[in-house]
């Protein structure tokens, strides 16, 4: 799998690989079932610590994205087909939206130009980009 990181940004890493994992899930290049690169090789690969790795998996984890266990290892658990979201999960992430928004709005970006990035943003989710490798 090949992630890209900022190692320069203000964004830890474990986020930015947790984040690259959804947008993955999102695009369409990994699907329910795909299997991911167990921490130790993907910290070799990525020359960090396995630890930010399974701080990263732990917490797909915990938001339900991927499942962990012994002998398959981490697999996503769902995907953009994968049907309604659990429970709670929308006013959860309504919650999360918000203060991305305001943050938006509170840096200048007027109400349009923050739908029309949103709508771009979303746009790209529309067609699946492949197989993520």
């Amino acid at each position: 799998m090949q992630l890209t990181l900022d190692l320069d940004s203000e964004v830890p890493i474990y986020q930015q690989i947790r984040d690259r994992i959804v947008e993955a899930i999102a695009d369409g290049a990994l699907a329910a079932g795909a299997a991911l690169p167990s921490t130790r090789q993907l910290g070799m690969d990525l020359a960090i610590n396995f630890h930010t790795v399974n701080k990263a998996y732990d917490l797909l984890r915990r938001q339900g994205f991927i499942r962990i266990n012994r002998k398959s290892g981490a697999v996503v658990r769902r995907d953009r087909l994968s049907g309604p979201p659990e429970a709670g999960f929308a006013d959860e992430w309504q919650s999360r939206l918000r203060t991305l928004l305001a943050e938006a709005v509170a840096q200048g970006l007027s109400p349009q130009e923050v739908q029309q990035r949103a709508g771009s943003v979303l746009e790209s989710f529309a067609t699946p980009k492949g197989s993520m490798t």
